[in-house]
This record gives C-alpha cells, sequence and structure tokens, in this order.
C-alpha cells in the first residue's frame, strides 16, 4: 500500500471540537464556498458520505467507515477511479489546540504512482489546508 500524507496543520480549536465537527460531514456546508470550483465541482454530502467530482479524474465518492472517538476518522471509497482509504488524525497540543494530519492510503503500482503522485500530494495539502482554516 502506497500513503500519501499531509503536512500537520495546527488548529486552534480543542481535539474534542474538531472531531465533533469533522466527524459530521454535513458540517462541511460551511466550507463549500472555500473550495476551488474549477477543481472541484458538484459537492454534496450527508453526515456519513461525501460526494464530489474532480476533473479530469471523475466522481469520487467517501464514505466514513470508522470513527475514533477525538482521535481519528477513516474513510473509504465507494464510488472512484482509483480506490483509496483516507484517515483524518487528530491530536492535542493543549485544551484550547490541536494538530491534524491527513492521510491517504491506496494500492498502486510504480507506473501509477509516477502519475498520481504529484496531483495526488497537492490535492491532499490544499485539503488539509481548507480543514484547518474552518472555525471549529
Amino acid at each position: 500500500m502506497t500513503k500519501f500524507e499531509s503536512a500537520v496543520k495546527v488548529i486552534p480549536a480543542s481535539q474534542n471540537a474538531v472531531y465533533e465537527k469533522l466527524s459530521d460531514l454535513s458540517n462541511l456546508d460551511k466550507v463549500k464556498d472555500r473550495l476551488p470550483q474549477d477543481k472541484v465541482k458538484n459537492l454534496s454530502f450527508d453526515a456519513e458520505t461525501l460526494s464530489i467530482e474532480v476533473p479530469p479524474v471523475g466522481k469520487i465518492v467517501l464514505q466514513i467507515v470508522e470513527k475514533e472517538p477525538c482521535k481519528c476518522i477513516k474513510f473509504a471509497t465507494t464510488t472512484s477511479p482509483l480506490p483509496f482509504n483516507l484517515w483524518i488524525q487528530i491530536v492535542p497540543i493543549t485544551e484550547t489546540e490541536c494538530k491534524m494530519k491527513l492521510t491517504i492510503g491506496m494500492e498502486l503500482n510504480p507506473f501509477m504512482k509516477t502519475m498520481v503522485q504529484k496531483p495526488l500530494q497537492e490535492g491532499l495539502e490544499k485539503m488539509a489546508e481548507t480543514l484547518s482554516l474552518i472555525n471549529y
């Protein structure tokens, strides 16, 4: 399995507040307008599922498959040209500050890895940056 990790982001909110917000995907309504419209289309979600179209990749549907309260939220694709898992890890620093890191894991052959590595890493960093800017 190939793993891609975002940079660690420091969030000025408690671990619990960040977990509560991100573990219910319907809270993403507040960040819809921050997403780059040229890179993301047809974003829709409910509490457990997120659907998005990313040109030229296509439609991606992620579903929460596991929650470890206050520490980790795990997603898996139900629809995607390349199946993958996504983890959001949240670690406390103080009562009012925490760290967050995103990790994507997918099975890739060496040829595919060279093709998707750069855009996937850039997308992961952009996602981490967007999530770190939410008002928790």
